[in-house]
């Protein structure tokens, strides 16, 4: 039986990563298990402390792509991360770049109780395009899809064109 895809949710803080997965969990015609890797990092000690001056931990990255190995080649994942060239482009078959006005970000991250300089980083990010950029230097451009996400109208048609997606990876997947 061939393997269920693994996507990739990635996008600046406050763009709806988790959001999306989640929702994607339940519509998806697949089982697929959504990943907050920044939680996993936390709550699993893959990481080499906690920055106070960020607000973050500093990521270990040998340890979470050690934990993350055989969860991906089971496949049937969702990776919901502020980031994406950590992963090794074999992983993915989908990465789906969530992108918001820097204005409703700025509010989105506000409410999150961010302080003013994790704000300022995260909307600078997002207005120079950084996590798109990583995606296109570590991703073949098929595999990418840079969506809006800015309202629920936004999160639905998301999610549809995502479930779309994975109806038409299952066919051209599929052995038989």
């Amino acid at each position: 039986m061939t393997r269920s895809p693994v996507i990739i949710i990635t996008g600046t803080p406050g763009t709806g990563k988790s959001t999306h997965a989640e929702l994607l969990v339940k519509e998806s015609p697949v089982t697929l298990k959504h990943i907050n890797v920044g939680e996993m990092v936390k709550d699993r000690g893959l990481h080499d402390g906690y920055d106070a001056e960020w607000q973050s931990y500093t990521v270990n990255e040998d340890k979470l792509l050690d934990e993350l190995e055989s969860l991906v080649s089971e496949g049937g994942i969702i990776l919901d991360w502020h980031t994406c060239d950590i992963f090794p482009e074999r992983w993915a078959d989908l990465v789906v770049v969530l992108r918001c006005n820097h204005t409703l970000l700025w509010e989105r991250l506000e409410n999150r109780g961010y302080s003013l300089k994790k704000i300022q980083e995260n909307n600078q990010a997002e207005i120079m395009g950084v996590i798109a950029e990583e995606a296109r230097e570590s991703y073949q451009p098929q595999l990418i899809v840079e969506l809006e996400s800015e309202s629920m109208e936004d999160l639905q048609g998301n999610v549809g064109r995502m479930v779309t997606w994975i109806n038409e990876w299952i066919a051209n997947n599929t052995a038989g």
